[in-house]
């Protein structure tokens, strides 16, 4: 959380809204429990402490994780275009400048480690986990976003991975420069730290700047009024030297350039993802539709994530208008009329089976998501997150995973504007499955056009889109049958934005709406319902019909009317659309299969905290 909001602050926009995606190993494992919890306070204690809301995120569980989890984390800020700050140091003889917390030993080592596969020897790994402090980073944002009112910043960037070293060399090199740093005036918490240790902490709450010199009393002043350290450590020169001096001693002299822009490119060897064995429909028997709707609800995977996001301050800042766990997330952004809609998706059991499809849907899913709120997606943000990458099978599940989501981008008009890479996620020669989370931002350009009215007593369930009932890699498939195989759904880019276009153009007739992922419709018309206490009912008991996870589609609540207008728009747009049931009553009732609504939501409401409540 520290660092991934350290980077919104340190180019000059004020943090507003953070999200996370979270991937455990199966609930029955001995580490899950203590994993979800310690992760979920981690999160909650320092995005609550510093005053970010987590406006939403996503919860997985499959044993691939187990004791490897994912932490993803995500956070948007604003700022003035003509006002944001760069990385780039420019000028010879400028001061360089160490802000924030003091440095320690903790987390030295921290890079190196997340280029190893873990082993029995996980537990010696322990001392490089860094340590954050809410509270420091809250005066450091204060402090930093007050600094750069005073003109005296010429470049600024957060120490991160590799700490010193990387800040440093990152900021020479983008401007063309060398630097010189002198050990001695680095703030240290501990004794007798080493050269070696400085260099590579990655202590929490830390940021490296390029000073005007002549501004340096006015800077200096900002962060000892923060209770902040302000120390120059350093400076820039001409020669494309990377020169540390401990004391008199000189410890690294390095061209500057080749270390930071020459490091190898590596053209490794992979091997394409082999071709899934498609599913024979035959093998997956009728499944009674209350059953499987149950098996799915009160499972880890689908059941209600309140547990979750109740730990989390959802609505610090007052400016988030719903609470997670329906859809994406929504914030004013504050004094104007528009809303920013925020979203994080991927299915990793379609990734591994089908990378390319995967990496596709992922994109698609996180487009819909955004639309079903009313929102033109803007941009998004991938965590690349995979095994070993010197294994050619893992290599290919990279490179297709790219193409996939290079593709739907593209179509989508979403550009890719930041990320990272996580690899070698394996533990004890087994990887994580292929998890390319994307997260990813829409804006509505004015409140009265978002889409976040509640279904009503009496309004049509219209289903956007082709039901083909696709059951391969279906969450029906591996909750209830305990199955994961076949393909992944395939994922037409061209008709997710047709019917992407179509929901926006026709948001007036809307009250509201989901998109269909996992659980195909029976999921999405269970949870459009159940966030309205209303039963709903749906035509057909068929299981894939049902089940089944075909892409580019959405669930509708309208009105009989709207309904109508909807279907006589649809034609001549190209975009299949037909009534499939109504929401109203006290039941969810599935082709004459029935169970009361109150029954299933407290199932959905309360499974999650009965698996990882104390």
């Amino acid at each position: 959380m520290g660092g991934i909001l350290r980077d919104v602050f340190t180019m000059g926009a004020r943090p507003v809204a953070s999200m996370n995606s979270l991937s455990f190993g199966e609930p029955g494992h001995h580490k899950t429990r203590q994993l979800v919890h310690g992760v979920v306070a981690g999160v909650g204690g320092y995005g609550n402490s510093f005053g970010v809301p987590c406006i939403g995120g996503e919860v997985r569980f499959d044993p691939a994780y187990n004791g490897n989890c994912l932490v993803n984390a995500f956070a948007a800020g604003l700022a003035d275009s003509d006002k944001i700050f760069y990385s780039a140091a420019s000028g010879v003889g400028m001061p360089v400048v160490y802000l924030g917390a003091k440095t320690g030993r903790d987390g030295v080592g921290g890079a190196t480690m997340a280029s190893a596969e873990f082993d029995d020897s996980i537990e010696e790994k322990r001392p490089t986990v860094q340590v954050g402090d809410p509270f420091t980073e809250k005066r450091l944002m204060e402090a930093t976003l007050e600094l750069m009112q005073t003109g005296a910043v010429i470049s600024i960037q957060d120490m991160g991975a590799a700490g010193l070293t990387c800040s440093a060399v990152e900021m020479g090199d983008k401007g063309g420069l060398g630097v010189r740093l002198q050990l001695n005036d680095v703030p240290q918490r501990e004794d007798n730290m080493t050269a070696y240790e400085m260099m590579l902490s990655e202590s929490q709450e830390r940021m490296l700047m390029v000073l005007r010199p002549e501004l340096e009393a006015e800077a200096r002043a900002v962060f000892e009024k923060w209770d902040l350290d302000f120390a120059i450590v350093g400076e820039t020169i001409a020669e494309d030297r990377f020169l540390i001096l401990h004391g008199d001693e000189v410890k690294a002299d390095l061209p500057l350039a080749t270390l930071s822009g020459s490091a190898p490119e590596y053209d490794r060897p992979w091997e394409p993802t082999p071709p899934a064995t498609p599913l024979d429909p035959a093998s997956v028997a009728q499944v009674d539709p209350i059953d499987g709707l149950t098996a799915l609800i009160k499972s880890a995977n689908y059941s209600s994530r309140q547990w979750v996001w109740e730990q989390y301050d959802t609505m610090v800042m007052a400016d988030s208008t719903r609470t997670p766990g329906q859809g994406a997330g929504l914030i004013r952004v504050h004094g104007t009329d528009k809303l920013l809609a925020f979203t994080s998706d991927v299915t990793p059991r379609y990734v591994k089976a089908n990378p390319v499809e995967g990496g596709k849907q992922a994109v698609a899913e996180a487009y819909r998501n955004l639309t079903a709120l009313g929102a033109v997606p803007l941009a998004t943000t991938d965590n690349m997150n995979f095994g070993n990458p010197e294994k050619p099978a893992i290599m290919g599940q990279f490179v297709g995973a790219i193409q996939g989501i290079s593709a739907a981008v593209e179509t989508l008009d979403m550009p890719i504007v930041s990320g990272n890479v996580s690899l070698y996620n394996e533990t004890d020669g087994t990887a994580i499955l292929p998890t390319p989370t994307i997260g990813a931002v829409g804006l509505i350009k004015h409140a009265d056009d978002a889409i976040t009215g509640q279904a009503r007593d009496g309004d049509v369930a219209l289903l956007i889109g082709d039901t083909a009932g696709h059951l391969g890699q279906s969450a029906l498939l591996a909750e209830v049958l305990g199955r994961v195989e076949g393909d992944a759904p395939t994922v037409d880019l061209i008709v997710e934005k047709r019917h992407g276009n179509f929901i926006r153009a026709n948001r007036a007739h809307i009250t509201a709406c989901t998109d269909l992922s996992d659980g195909g419709l029976a999921l999405a018309a269970f949870e459009l319902a159940e966030a309205a206490d209303l039963g709903v009912t749906l035509d057909s008991a068929d299981t894939a019909t049902l089940f089944g996870e075909d892409q580019a589609r959405y669930l509708i609540a309208c009105s009989a009317k709207d309904a109508e207008a909807l279907m006589l728009a649809a034609g001549p747009a190209g975009v299949p659309a037909q009534v499939v049931g109504h929401f109203g009553g006290d039941l969810v009732n599935y082709g004459g299969q029935s169970a009361p609504m109150a029954d299933l939501s407290s199932l959905f409401r309360n499974s999650f905290g009965a698996l990882f409540d104390s």
